[in-house]
């Protein structure tokens, strides 16, 4: 009777475990998707004000830089802030074991923020309805992938591993296209585009989920929740960008 007793106690501290883990682990993606979602938003809000006060309307309707947009898009401000948001991505992939999670939270919002002030050109090139239009597609679709990703049981590790290689084949073939300006070469780096973020929007919400630990004090999950923010935001950014070229309607 005793050996009975105590193995419904086992089975009871067991699934009291598994329920304050999956409490735990829900309340930790939570957290991850809504750093995620303010990033985004963030940088959307800041394109959209960027963009208002870099061009104006001329009498005709057409759209004119003004000085701040002529130092904008015209001059090595660009290049200064591409390598500003690329430090910061290596600084707090590096250096996040040593950052409190508030200040990595922070550098996350500076690099959403900066990027929304580079990412403002593309309401010179697209219209503001292909715009919108691609931005709930793609939130759509990043919905789906990302929730494949936390359910499946199946290990994506073998898939991330090729796409990550795919990933570094793209760039290179997207700095080969700057100087070929080849339209077949950048029709194919589109579709490419979209199904490799495509894929490791599903492979890093797996990879997020599984760093989750319930012996994490606040601080270790605090980073964690900003780095996966940080990755699902990139993967999000990407895909509605590489789908943009597909969907987006040039002025």
């Amino acid at each position: 009777m005793s050996d009975y007793d105590r193995n419904v106690a086992a089975r009871g501290f067991g699934g009291a475990r598994a329920v304050a883990i999956d409490a735990g682990l829900r309340a930790y993606m939570i957290r991850v998707y809504n750093y995620m979602a303010a990033g985004v938003a963030l940088t959307g809000v800041v394109a959209w004000l960027t963009f208002n006060a870099a061009v104006q309307s001329t009498a005709g309707g057409a759209l004119a830089l003004t000085s701040f947009g002529q130092t904008l898009y015209g001059g090595p401000v660009v290049i200064v802030l591409f390598l500003a948001t690329l430090g910061l991505v290596f600084f707090m992939s590096f250096r996040i074991q040593t950052l409190q999670p508030s200040t990595a939270l922070m550098l996350f919002l500076v690099y959403a923020g900066l990027l929304g002030v580079m990412l403002s050109s593309v309401f010179l090139t697209y219209t503001h309805g292909s715009i919108a239009r691609t931005f709930f597609i793609s939130a759509a679709s990043f919905g789906a992938l990302s929730l494949y990703g936390y359910t499946t049981q199946r290990d994506l590790s073998p898939i991330g591993s090729f796409l990550t290689m795919g990933l570094f084949g793209l760039i290179l073939a997207m700095l080969v296209n700057m100087f070929l300006k080849s339209s077949g070469l950048d029709f194919a780096i589109s579709a490419i585009g979209v199904l490799i973020f495509a894929g490791l929007t599903a492979w890093d919400t797996q990879k997020i989920k599984e760093m989750y630990s319930v012996n994490d004090d606040g601080t270790v999950a605090g980073r964690k929740a900003v780095m996966g923010a940080l990755t699902l935001y990139l993967d999000f950014i990407n895909l509605f960008l590489f789908l943009l070229r597909f969907l987006g309607d040039r002025r």
